[in-house]
């Protein structure tokens, strides 16, 4: 049984923006361009590039589950050792049979990605370092799932209040047609369309693990999970097998959708409300643009609810923006005087965790009144990468990562059990790429950071 999605009448192409998409042999078919985006699981695949974006989450997950497995490997081998006192046997044997358990669990949830296809070696991940957002994969907001779906009650109630009080102040519950961006585990999506008069209501997320879990939950349906504190209470909280599961059943117009917040595969003017949750300060777009893409998407009239903290973090100072910086940002882009307000709020505090904090958090419910004017397609990147067919380009940065490179290289080269750090910076000098004073905390750094990796937790 899966989700019926109750968006399909407004799919739009995320490629060329074309639309309808029309269902053909369980899949989704663009007639204008026809590219074929995938159903997984019963949920739409709607990515521009439906196939390179599934194989780079297949190689990611994959990647995943074996680091889950070398970590079962190490626990394993330190108990052979027998070096242990009783106590800490105990926790290992706990944390190797969790470990275990989880592995499985989790490949069973990931079955409609086919994760199980992929041959790639772990030193091959390694190396290759496939390409989504940096931090999204298998370990990326696990925690969230126990929050949303086991124990986190107080946080999902302290939040959904916030956001009823935002829409009461701008004009009441009635919500229509509301997509969810950045939708994550689903548990404040799934909140909204409850408490509101939302007519239909569409989850969006680009990370299939989290979609994936939370289908099981919106259907009425259980999943035992272990839960992996960060700072343990105690040796019972080392890894805590969860129930997982929903009050009931979300209904048949809640739908769920995997696609890139950036690319919304959707045409303008679908949606009365739309609602982002702990999204605009860490996607890369900049928040004028984003706050654009907004406003197409919804109706004239329509609502833009916002829930989360404002920390962004970004490499220019000037996109680091206050409070009052993004309320104007907001205003300037086609929505009415927007009002934020703050609270705070209790942050991830897991009742089997030292861990846990107090989050100030902005709300606001902000009203289109005119058409903002329509960004660019967001490219994630450049077409000389995407194409091919363009030079690459000789940028600054990969001049430096190139020599970098090429010196990290033949130090790896001597690395031969024999050499000292000594010997090998004798060496360089001799190559005459650098000389022996300069070359032995260059040598003795670089090992550190290759060490450092290597004594790394996985995590989960």
């Amino acid at each position: 049984m899966t989700v019926a999605n109750p968006f399909t009448d407004l799919f739009a192409c995320p490629r060329c923006d074309k639309t309808p998409l029309r269902r053909k042999d369980g899949h989704y078919l663009c007639s204008s361009c026809k590219t074929e985006f995938p159903d997984i699981g019963g949920i739409p695949w709607l990515f521009a590039d439906p196939e390179a974006t599934l194989g780079e989450w297949r190689n990611r997950l994959h990647f995943s589950l074996q680091q889950l497995s070398h970590e079962s490997k190490r626990l394993s081998e330190e108990l052979a050792t027998g070096d242990c006192r009783e106590l800490t046997q105990q926790r290992l044997k706990q944390l190797k049979s969790a470990t275990d358990e989880h592995r499985n669990a989790l490949r069973n949830i990931l079955s409609p990605i086919n994760v199980q296809s992929m041959q790639v070696s772990y030193e091959s991940h390694l190396a290759l370092r496939t390409r989504l957002p940096i931090d999204q994969g298998l370990n990326t907001y696990y925690a969230n799932v126990h929050r949303d779906w086991v124990w986190g009650d107080a946080e999902n109630e302290a939040s959904l209040q916030q956001i009823t009080a935002a829409l009461t102040a701008s004009g009441g519950m009635r919500c229509g047609d509301t997509l969810v961006l950045g939708a994550g585990a689903c548990r404040l999506a799934y909140d909204f369309h409850r408490a509101t008069e939302s007519a239909r209501t569409v989850a969006l997320d680009f990370n299939p693990l989290l979609l994936l879990i939370a289908q099981q939950m919106v259907m009425g349906n259980e999943l035992q999970m272990y839960e992996f504190p960060i700072a343990p209470k105690s040796l019972s909280d080392i890894a805590v097998s969860q129930t997982l599961c929903a009050a009931e059943s979300a209904g048949p117009n809640f739908g769920l959708v995997l696609a890139d917040v950036l690319r919304p595969p959707f045409p303008p003017a679908s949606f009365d409300t739309v609602v982002t949750p702990w999204l605009i300060d860490i996607i890369s777009e900049d928040l004028p643009i984003f706050a654009a893409r907004i406003n197409r998407l919804l109706k004239p009239g329509g609502r833009w609810v916002n829930f989360g903290s404002l920390n962004f973090d970004r490499p220019e100072r000037s996109r680091r923006y206050s409070p009052e910086e993004v309320q104007s940002i907001v205003e300037e882009t086609g929505f009415g005087a927007t009002k934020l307000t703050r609270t705070t709020m209790p942050y991830m505090c897991s009742p089997a965790s030292c861990h846990g904090r107090q989050e100030k958090v902005f709300t606001f419910s902000a009203i289109k009144q005119e058409e903002a004017r329509k960004p660019g397609r967001h490219k994630t990147l450049p077409d000389w990468i995407v194409i091919g067919n363009e030079p690459v380009p000789l940028l600054p940065s990969f001049k430096t990562q190139t020599l970098s490179t090429q010196i990290y290289s033949f130090i790896m080269s001597l690395v031969d059990g024999k050499r000292s750090i000594a010997d090998m910076a004798m060496v360089l000098e001799q190559q005459k790429l650098m000389t022996r004073k300069e070359a032995e905390p260059a040598i003795r750094n670089f090992l550190t950071r290759m060490y450092d990796d290597s004594q790394r937790n996985s995590g989960f």
